[in-house]
């Protein structure tokens, strides 16, 4: 199929046409995207400055939140700008372009999650051999891997959705370009490509929540024979990585795994997986960490002084 495009940009919507509400709603978007890039960034910064945080699951830590970071400015400074301006435009290129970001550090987010997944399953069943097996080059080795997963992802995605014409309408009811709204844009039969984007989406999403819930299982199993302190502490680490898990997966299983058609509900969905999840990794691995919020204080206190 080779694509004729009448449309060069697309108008977006949004989360509202009245001046006042998005005048609103471009404070909160500034105030949760302003905390996303403080404090992921400073996990990042905390964790690459520290002689202590040093083990595996800080290294795969500081790339999540570097990730997260990366994930959230895709959508929100577009969505900030836009509510200070009468027309909401985007380029065709830039639509596509958003949604292949959006994707890949999606995707390479959901990787990383298997992989701090893996991380915690290795250190609480097989303590012994964890400095073995999670040394320096596998450790390279698995996030190199989870961003190639990622952008495998995202090519596959955006790759279906260039094949296709859009030649109008060109108004998406949405605040940011993704896979379903721009296949209602477009101006051919979609059947057999919303299969294949379902498939290559949904597919993530459930495999890789099921195979999460699976190591977390397993973890849960073999702590049935440790005593009551060992429980409690591993229980408390993989805790926060269940919780992470949950409030990115399930609002994305939501809007991926299901017909390609667009809901009035999905733009709030967005905001869970886009902007919240990110908004609150910090909140979750520094405040349920002892180690990790030991490391802040002696970084910002060390700066200030």
């Amino acid at each position: 199929m080779v694509a004729t495009n009448n449309v060069t940009e697309i108008i977006f919507v949004g989360f509202s046409q009245n001046w006042s509400e998005q005048r609103v709603i471009s404070v909160m978007f500034l105030l949760m995207y302003t905390a996303v890039v403080l404090g992921n960034g400073l996990i990042v910064v905390t964790i690459l400055a520290s002689k202590v945080l040093t083990s595996p699951m800080y290294f795969f830590l500081s790339y999540l939140s570097f990730v997260e970071i990366c994930y959230c400015s895709v959508t929100a400074p577009k969505l900030i700008f836009d509510s200070f301006i009468k027309r909401k435009v985007i380029s065709l290129k830039g639509c596509l372009t958003q949604m292949f970001s959006l994707h890949f550090f999606g995707g390479t987010e959901a990787f990383l999650l298997m992989v701090m997944a893996y991380d915690r399953y290795v250190a609480i069943c097989k303590p012994l051999h964890y400095m073995a097996i999670m040394n320096q080059r596998m450790c390279g080795l698995l996030v190199g891997l989870a961003w190639g997963g990622g952008l495998l992802h995202s090519v596959g995605q955006t790759f279906l959705i260039f094949q296709l014409p859009f030649c109008g309408p060109n108004i998406m009811d949405h605040y940011f370009c993704d896979v379903h709204p721009v296949l209602e844009l477009a101006c051919a039969d979609t059947f057999f490509i919303s299969l294949l984007i379902i498939t290559n989406g949904g597919s993530i999403s459930v495999v890789s929540f099921f195979v999460l819930m699976a190591f977390y299982l397993i973890i849960l199993h073999f702590l049935r024979s440790h005593n009551l302190e060992g429980q409690h502490k591993a229980l408390s680490t993989c805790a926060s990585h269940v919780t992470v898990v949950d409030l990115f997966f399930i609002p994305c299983s939501l809007v991926y795994i299901r017909p390609c058609v667009t809901l009035p509900a999905d733009k709030i969905v967005a905001v869970f997986y886009t902007v919240v999840t990110p908004l609150l990794n910090p909140v979750i691995y520094s405040f349920r960490n002892a180690e990790v919020k030991n490391a802040m204080r002696r970084f910002i206190g060390g700066k200030v002084i």
